[in-house]
């Protein structure tokens, strides 16, 4: 059994390089944050995603005008996706920056998929799709449910299962959705409101258990998903003991280890108090669970949502450097594929929530007492979230900022104009040597987002003071700061690189002089040098040598 769980997991893995199917979710509540917003964060992981800011100004449009329907995943980015299909466009559309539109509604996602004979199903409509219609026709995150429900009521589903996450600056819900397979049309789906004061995650598999039937201000699901579930043999008992989760994604140890674990991290963080047993995420029978939500045992303010994503799985039993496949420099990462056999034991390695092939990711602030334009906030950063710097966009903007801008690069080849390349530069160079030269990157990340949240009142105070003189002026100041700050730190960033280079030049370490040092490797990788090669390179007393016989 355990065998057979661990290929599920190693195939499961290998899969999630061609999509967006190993992706991170927090949702925070106005209850549980320090100042009263919502918040959604979101790692968009996949080794083929081109990081950028989506960007797609709202407006009226015309009668009898179609919108296209282009898989997200298909692509490297939203525009340039497999075509499938178009449908109606609605009279207005609202512009959305990222993943937050005008409004400050928010949607984020990651993809559980679910049952195999469910994962082909009919229909028109893909989840990134819903994900961006959601945000150009919702003003609330009910709203958005209501949106993304009825167009795959109407055109069908198109992707696997998903989780999704939905927020406004007063509600945060989860919503998941699986399709109902070949040949049939609509889809499977259950959304649940977040109490206030609790936090909530999703990593790849389905959360959403148990849920009210008679309480539409809590929970909202589609009116066969139970029935259907009978239907196909899938569930026999009461319906108040029905779990959407249990039914339609059964746990494996691939989506217990690669993906609850995370869950698992975020909880045992923010909660410590709770001393959530990693027993469930090691597959322990019999073992409770994780709740679908907690209450963090402090509030949580943007900083501490930034700083939960950077996660590796750091002092836990599942620590990331301190086996020997960290390397000297105690490398939290391992390479692609997380699956290897060897002498026909299977074997993986974790999957934290910090990871190198993260496109973009983001810590939403959806702060409902203040004008949209100005309370809306999409922290911005592009590759792994380690090493990242977020950077306050403002729903406000009118434009994204060049070095983030859809156009400035792509995944084919390498551009310093963009952040995504310029970003990935530092990191996988900070990978080679990283116990050493993290310390330096996080010098300057920590100068830089310091330094937003130092100022952050001001600019608020300031596109308020303008917002009231005309809404305009606060949007134009907003898109002029957001692209003066972006040019700065990719100055410094590329300056960064550059020091990078010179500091740890061809494995030396330059001191506060400037001298060249050669520092010795770690003795406990000394040690497993010596374990694995120590009779080759072996220092021995000369003697005894044959003369040479001519």
């Amino acid at each position: 059994m355990i065998r057979s769980t661990l290929r599920v997991l190693i195939a499961g893995f290998m899969a999630a390089g061609s999509g967006l199917q190993a992706c991170t979710n927090l949702l925070v509540t106005k209850g549980a944050s320090k100042d009263g917003s919502t918040m959604i964060t979101y790692a968009a992981d996949s080794h083929t995603l081109y990081g950028e800011l989506y960007f797609k100004r709202g407006g009226p449009h015309l009668p009898g005008e179609q919108r296209d329907i282009r898989e997200w995943d298909s692509g490297n980015t939203f525009d340039t996706g497999k075509f499938l299909g178009t449908i109606p466009e609605a009279p207005t559309t609202y512009t959305r920056v990222g993943n937050m539109n005008e409004h400050q509604v928010v949607i984020a996602e990651t993809t559980f998929g679910g049952l195999k004979e469910l994962q082909v199903p009919s229909g028109l409509i893909d989840y990134g799709s819903l994900i961006y219609i959601g945000l150009e026709r919702a003003k609330t995150a009910r709203e958005a449910i209501e949106v993304m429900t009825s167009l795959v009521e109407a055109y069908g589903y198109a992707s696997e299962g998903e989780s999704f996450s939905i927020a406004d600056p007063n509600e945060v819900w989860i919503l998941e959705m699986i399709g109902k397979g070949k040949g049939q049309k609509g889809a499977l789906w259950v959304a649940y409101k977040l109490p206030d004061g609790s936090i909530s995650a999703h990593a790849n598999q389905a959360r959403i258990r148990q849920f009210p039937l008679n309480d539409p201000k809590t929970a909202l699901y589609s009116k066969d998903v139970i029935g259907f579930a009978r239907q196909k043999g899938l569930f026999k008992g009461e319906d108040k003991d029905f779990s959407f989760a249990d039914t339609y994604a059964p746990l494996t140890f691939g989506s217990l280890r690669g993906c609850e674990a995370r869950v698992w991290s975020l909880f045992h963080r923010a909660a410590p108090s709770l001393n959530l047993s990693m027993d469930y995420v090691k597959a322990v029978k019999g073992a409770k669970p994780m709740p679908l939500f907690v209450k963090p045992d402090k509030k949580l303010g943007v900083r501490d949502a930034m700083e939960l994503m950077r996660d590796h799985f750091e002092g836990t039993d599942f620590e990331m450097t301190k086996d020997v496949g960290a390397g000297p420099y105690k490398l939290p990462y391992r390479w692609r594929p997380m699956g290897f056999k060897i002498d026909g034991q299977d074997y993986i390695h974790e999957r934290a929530i910090s990871t190198q092939q993260t496109g973009f990711s983001f810590v939403s602030q959806s702060r409902g007492w203040m004008p949209d334009p100005v309370g809306g906030v999409l922290w911005f950063g592009v590759d792994d979230t380690y090493t990242t710097v977020y950077v306050p966009i403002s729903c406000g903007v009118k434009e994204a900022p060049k070095a983030f801008a859809i156009g400035t690069g792509n995944f084919a080849e390498f551009n310093w104009d963009s952040a995504f390349w310029t970003f990935n530069f530092v990191s996988n160079y900070t990978y080679t040597r990283w116990s050493d030269m993290i310390v330096d990157v996080q010098k300057v990340q920590r100068e830089y987002e310091g330094r937003y949240f130092a100022d952050q009142a001001d600019v608020d105070r300031t596109a308020l003071d303008l917002y009231k003189q005309n809404p305009a002026l606060a949007r134009e100041y907003l898109t002029r700061y957001a692209g003066q700050e972006t040019e700065k730190l990719m100055t410094r960033w590329k300056k960064l690189g550059e020091f990078l280079i010179w500091k740890y030049l061809d494995g030396n370490v330059r001191n506060e002089r400037g001298e060249v040092t050669h520092p010795k490797a770690p003795e406990d990788w000394l040690r497993c040098i010596v374990k694995d090669h120590g009779d080759v390179i072996k220092v021995k007393k000369v003697e005894g040598l044959a003369p040479d016989e001519d």
